[in-house]
Parts: structure tokens; sequence; C-alpha cells
């Protein structure tokens, strides 16, 4: 029988995944796969949109494929690979279901981020690679893919309805940079590896943003052009003035310091400190680590948000849906 994960990091997406993933991998009964984010279990469709080099990777046709990746893990304890995909509901559905179709006993680790901080972190990232070419707020206004994210009891919720809550294994970036062997013991004891072992910690965690980014400029057709599997084989014979001249009039530099946050906090603070207290209270605790969450808030603009699509209301009804299903259990007793 084929080796298979039976762990999963599946995120949240800019809090920390590759640096905690490489951790856990210097664990010697740890394994986890290479490529690291393989989505097997992502929806094609949706894959191929936000991130079309690996859904042409295609680890999600098949598991023979997907299985491959395992191979030589030997007799390893944990078996693992981390697709922060898999906590980005609504717009990846159903994953739970399909890795626990697979992997029965799957265990979840999931770690969390200063929810403003990540949110930012993401629409830069959004903007270097997936073209993302609006302003700050107005990206967050009208795409509520960056709100869900960060909506961390959200996608807690979206597993915590198929396993136990002893099956998933939730933590924080700071506390993790704060104190990391402390953290790691904790994690490995969990796991049921050594607690003691201790991987090399290479300096310090860096901010997961970067101080520059490439932004596309226009309507994006030339960096997408840029960026294409025809390019990836062609670009090598294109002399080096006119790749320096294409790169040019396809993106500019933006220097991510020298764009104003306020407006940006302002708007993201009041939404996500409700989701931060929907969290404390699903999880029991607090997170006064998140300090620009709990920094004192600027003066809020008048901002709203309106219908943004089949995406958002998805997003909505399943905020409504799951009030409710709580409120049912609350009533039942």
């Amino acid at each position: 029988m084929a080796l298979r994960p039976n762990t999963f990091l599946v995120g949240s997406m800019k809090s920390g995944t590759t640096y905690l993933s490489e951790l856990l991998a210097m664990h010697t009964e740890v394994f986890m796969s290479s490529p690291r984010e393989p989505c097997h279990f992502a929806d094609p469709k949706v894959l191929r949109q936000v991130w079309p080099e690996m859904w042409r990777r295609g680890y999600w046709r098949g598991t023979g494929r997907y299985f491959g990746l395992f191979a030589n893990a030997g007799d390893a304890k944990i078996i693992a690979e981390g697709s922060p995909v898999y906590s980005q509901a609504p717009l990846f559905r159903h994953v739970p279901e399909r890795i626990l179709e697979m992997c029965p006993d799957a265990k979840f680790i999931y770690i969390m981020r200063d929810p403003v901080e990540r949110t930012i972190s993401h629409y830069w990232h959004r903007v270097q690679w997936w073209g993302e070419r609006r302003r700050p707020v107005e990206a967050l206004l009208e795409d509520p893919h960056y709100l869900s994210t960060s909506d961390y009891a959200y996608q807690l919720r979206t597993y915590l309805r198929h396993v136990p809550r002893e099956r998933v294994y939730v933590l924080t970036l700071e506390e993790l940079v704060a104190d990391p062997l402390t953290q790691l013991r904790a994690l490995f004891g969990w796991l049921g590896v050594d607690p003691t072992f201790q991987p090399a910690l290479h300096g310090a965690f860096t901010n997961p943003t970067p101080a520059t980014v490439e932004q596309a400029r226009g309507f994006g057709l030339l960096n997408r052009m840029r960026k294409s599997p025809v390019y990836a084989r062609i670009g090598a014979r294109v002399p080096a003035r006119m790749r320096k001249l294409a790169r040019r009039l396809a993106v500019r530099e933006v220097r991510t310091a020298d764009v104003p946050r306020e407006s940006v906090e302002a708007y993201l603070r009041p939404i996500q400190l409700r989701q931060t207290s929907e969290l404390s209270e699903l999880l029991g605790r607090q997170f006064p680590q998140w300090t620009t969450l709990f920094a004192e808030p600027f003066a809020s603009p008048r901002i709203t948000v309106g219908d943004v699509g089949n995406y958002g209301k998805a997003y909505r009804a399943d905020l409504q849906s799951g009030a409710q299903e709580r409120r049912g259990r609350t009533a039942d007793g």
C-alpha cells in the first residue's frame, strides 16, 4: 500500500507556514513533502485560476502522482504536506471532506498571524504574483477572499465540523517567533514524536512581506505574458535589451513601506476584532500578541462593504449558516 500523509499543515497563508514546515521537516521522525504545497485536495478548476503553476504540476490529477511525493518517507511517524489553500474557504470548498475520505485519521496544524498584518501581507503577495492592481482598500472591499482567509474562526470551523478539537493543533506565528523551542516541543509532543528534538534555528524569522514588489501596469496583459509557460520556454532567447524593456512596460516597482496603511488598518480593525472575538470564544484563549489588531485605532473612514458578487455571497451565507448552527447547539443545551 502506498504511503500517504497523516498530517496536514493547512495554513493560514502568509502566517509563517513555510517557516513552520521547514522546522517540522528537520525532525528525524517527520517527513514533509517536496513540493510542500501540492494542493491535491483543492478544486482544480479554482486552482487553475489562482495558481496556474501548481495546477500545471498536476498533483490533483490522481493519487499515483500525489502518493509519489511520500514514497521516500520510510518509517517516519509523521508524513505531512502543507498547502495553505486548504484553509481558504469558500474559495476552495469541501477540502476537509476530501482529505478525510482518503486519510480518515488525519491531524491538522493551523498557524495564525495578527489578522491585520496577515491581510496586508496577503495583498502584497497578490500584487507580486497574481497581478493585483487595485489600491489596498479597494481590493479589500471588492474581494472578500482577503477577509475570509483572515477569519480564523470561520476557517477552523470548516475542519471542526468533521474532526474533534484534539485533532486540530493551533498556534500563532508570534508565539513561534518569540519562543520557537517551547512552541516546537509542545507541537512535537502533540504529534507524538520526540519532543526533545531541537531543530537548527538559522537566525531570526523575517517578515514575510517583501520590502519591494512588482505591480502590473495597465491591464496586466504584458505581465501575464511574461509569466506564461510560453515565455518561460523562449525568454532566454529574447535579447536582454528587449527583456528589460518588456519588464519596464509590464511592471512598476513599489516599496510597500511607502504605501500608507492607516486607511487599511482602520477598515480592517473593527471587522477583525469581531472575528477574533469569535476565535477566542471558539478556542478559549486571547491573543494579546496581535499588537496591530489591538492598537489604538485610527479614525475609521466611511467605508462600507457592498455586494461583491457570488463569492462574497457564499462567504456571508456560510457565516450565517454557522451562526444558526451554533445557536441551535446552544438551544439544545
